[in-house]
């Protein structure tokens, strides 16, 4: 039995949560972290149970002017996205719940935490252009005074980046938007393109290949292409529950998600493939990800080297959005998952050395996996998976992605194999040079030889092991998710 209608509880509860949270009287933090765990669990419940029940009707809430709706249906792309955050928001509440202590500043930043994860889902269940637009941006907007949540001069100016960045990359991006919508008569994503029996006359080779490029550039403001990559790294001077979530997954994955509708559901790979947007596309997804690579192998900061490493993972999945094939696309859907997961487990862990410590730079790494044995083994497992070594998920995404630009021969495809190749060196570089520093500093340079480091409570350990589980389980057994994966990408869900 459908109940279409049911869609849009995912996206009201928490917003209507975190609301009453905000206005509420000032309350106990234990009863903060309980009212916010309960509203995420039973949000994530929802989801679950209309992925289960099959929901695959539409419903609109309501309609601005004629072909322009609000509308939300679940498919096989969003029944994935909105799965993959639903499993990760409440495991990452429960880390934010130790990692935040005892602040005066917790009732805004769990409101508008929670808020964000009702707008997710929004974005992830969105049936059209319009509705995918509205959300992408009031996912921008509700998480500015995350990034600034410490208000200082780092955070506020790291706040300030990110509007700009964001809201910038979102005026682009409204022009494809509308206008698809108007020519299409709703702009309802539908798997192959909106435009497959015949283009309108006035819609030429040129006007195509800009309104795409303003699609991927604007919308992938939120995926960091370069040069539009500036606030992410930026963007670490925000709590770790925030750059572990939203900005390792949710928020910079809802540019991916945006860039695969647009470009898989809206455009169409038909239509785009061999021309010159296709070809900028690809450009740019080959240039940032060896780009953020070396910028990863330079950055001292330990946060901001995950960032600049999520910056390259993120073209991974363009580059494989790029190449307009049903195998890139695999690449691309895979990577979203199992980046988000290893991604995760290595922001989690650093978390938890900065705040057991106190210390923010590699250098301050030397010996401190001797303290924080279970912590800097998780994050081990997470930088070989990220490498791609076999075993681990890492690698079923990055053969795929590696075996799509094979595949699709020419030029531009099989540079991008080949960057592949390279930034997975550069991974190892940058990665696993923080575990040796961990587990073995040289004899004189021990920064915690003879001290005590404080315990991470259990609370945060939990999460960053049920990522490390996922990440072998579906390192060895990917079956268990491909086949709903290739589906997906031959339009079949």
């Amino acid at each position: 039995m459908s109940f279409p209608f049911l869609l849009i509880i995912p996206i009201i509860l928490p917003l209507v949560g975190a609301t009453a949270l905000l206005i509420r009287s000032p309350l106990p933090q234990k009863a903060i972290n309980r009212y916010v765990e309960v509203i995420a669990c039973i949000n994530s419940l929802v989801v679950w149970y209309l992925l289960l029940s099959g929901q695959r009707g539409s419903y609109t809430l309501f309609s601005l002017v004629q072909d322009f709706s609000i509308s939300f249906r679940i498919d096989g792309l969003s029944a994935l996205f909105s799965g993959m955050i639903s499993l990760m928001w409440p495991l990452a509440l429960l880390y934010a719940f130790s990692y935040m202590g005892e602040d005066r500043r917790n009732k805004r930043f769990f409101s508008f935490y929670l808020a964000s994860y009702g707008i997710t889902m929004g974005l992830a269940f969105s049936a059209n252009l319009i509705t995918l637009y509205l959300f992408f941006e009031m996912l921008t907007l509700s998480t500015i005074p995350l990034i600034s949540y410490y208000e200082d001069h780092e955070s506020l100016y790291a706040g300030r980046v990110y509007a700009a960045y964001l809201i910038g990359g979102a005026a682009l991006a409204f022009i494809p938007a509308t206008f698809l919508t108007f020519l299409s008569g709703g702009g309802d994503f539908l798997y192959g393109g909106l435009f497959q029996s015949e283009l309108p006359v006035f819609l030429s080779r040129e006007i195509i290949d800009l309104l795409y490029l303003f699609s991927f550039f604007g919308f992938g403001v939120k995926a960091a292409v370069f040069p539009l990559s500036a606030w992410l790294p930026r963007a670490s001077a925000a709590p770790t529950p925030v750059t572990a979530l939203l900005h390792a997954v949710a928020v910079v994955n809802s540019g991916v998600f945006a860039v695969m509708r647009l470009t898989y559901y809206s455009f169409g790979p038909d239509l785009l493939k061999g021309s010159t947007s296709q070809t900028t596309a690809l450009l740019f997804s080959i240039f940032t990800m060896v780009w953020a690579a070396v910028m990863a192998v330079k950055e001292r900061h330990f946060k901001r080297r995950l960032a600049y490493s999520t910056v390259s993972n993120l073209s991974y999945m363009l580059f494989g959005i790029s190449l307009m094939t049903e195998g890139g696309l695999l690449g691309g859907l895979s990577h979203l998952v199992f980046h988000g997961i290893i991604k995760m487990s290595l922001f989690l862990c650093a978390g938890i050395f900065m705040h057991c410590t106190g210390k923010e730079y590699i250098y301050e790494i030397n010996g401190v996996g001797r303290r924080l044995p279970l912590t800097f083994a998780v994050y081990t497992i997470g930088a070989l998976s990220l490498i791609g070594i076999p075993g681990f998920c890492g690698f079923v995404s990055k053969w795929a992605l590696l075996t799509a630009g094979a595949e699709a021969g020419g030029t531009l495809p099989v540079l991008g194999a080949a960057a592949l190749i390279l930034t997975a060196f550069l991974c190892a570089i940058y990665t696993l040079t923080v575990s040796l520093r961990a587990f073995f500093p040289p004899l004189d340079k021990d920064h915690f030889c003879g001290q005590e480091v404080e315990k991470p409570q259990k609370a945060m350990l939990i999460p960053i092991l049920v990522f490390a589980a996922l990440n072998i389980f579906l390192g060895l057994f990917p079956r268990t998710i491909m086949p709903y994966l290739t589906d997906i990408a031959h339009g079949a869900l």
